[in-house]
């Protein structure tokens, strides 16, 4: 596979926070699409509260872009190590970055595009998550038991992952569907919570999921039960099974 290394300027004002501090506030961003990484935004230097960041020596090199050095982020008592990092001399092919300043983003507490938080990682705009409203038969079966049987339910179709359904809380067997601490974040639809199945005494843990208030984009979801294909035994759509794909999802 060809690496790739793409670099687009957003039109979004993007914004991280640590603690109670902010920062980085920009409207001038770089977004860095590269082959098996998740979008990562650059910011002008100049829209960093370079005074919360400590240089370090940690140094990294990158055949693609040159080599990269390394900040320290102090807020409020709070450091996160090595959180921020640069290409001082980028390579020719990436001079895009040339004064530029990249975060992980888990280091730091808060993400927001203009004024909307972002989980997880930058919004790529090339994703695309597309829910439409399907009569077609959808049965989720595990363990021998049926969990799920609808004509109603949502499809979701999201770029690069394969076809959830979605299906109204009527039309699964609640009653064998507890409650799990899981919670897990996507940038294109929110904060879901996780169900596992007890059955027997034997609990599958986190089978399904629910995003109870997604983000306004994802409205057709709310509160709507999708099981993970790769957890279950079976999805039937109009009586066909739709296979178990293997995905960072997959049981280990």
């Amino acid at each position: 596979m060809t690496h790739r290394v793409e670099y687009e300027p957003s039109p979004r004002r993007v914004r991280a926070v640590l603690r109670d501090e902010t920062v980085v506030d920009s409207t001038d961003v770089l977004l860095v699409r590269e082959t098996g990484h998740v979008p990562v935004y650059y910011f002008p230097r100049d829209d960093v509260a370079m005074d919360l960041l400590t240089p370090t020596a940690n140094k990294t090199h990158c055949p693609w872009k040159g080599d990269a050095c390394y900040w320290t982020i102090h807020a409020e008592g709070h450091a996160a190590e090595n959180a921020a990092w640069a290409y001082p001399e980028p390579l020719e092919e990436a001079s895009a970055l040339q004064d530029r300043i990249a975060f992980y983003w888990q280091s730091l507490d808060h993400w927001y595009e203009e004024d909307e938080e972002v989980f997880v990682h930058a919004r790529d705009p090339r994703v695309r998550v597309d829910t439409l409203l399907s009569h077609r038969p959808v049965e989720v079966i595990h363990a021998g038991e049926v969990l799920a049987t609808s004509s109603r339910a949502q499809f979701l179709f999201e770029t690069g992952l394969p076809t959830r359904y979605y299906v109204p809380p009527e039309d699964v067997r609640r009653d064998l569907l507890v409650e799990s601490p899981t919670t897990t974040r996507c940038p294109y639809k929110g904060v879901a919570t996780h169900l596992s199945l007890v059955l027997d005494g034997v609990a599958h843990e986190d089978i399904a999921w629910v995003y109870p208030d997604p983000i306004p984009e994802c409205p057709r979801i709310a509160g709507h039960i999708a099981f993970y294909n790769e957890r279950v035994d079976r999805i039937l759509v109009d009586g066909k099974p739709v296979g178990r794909p293997q995905t960072a999802w997959s049981p280990s």
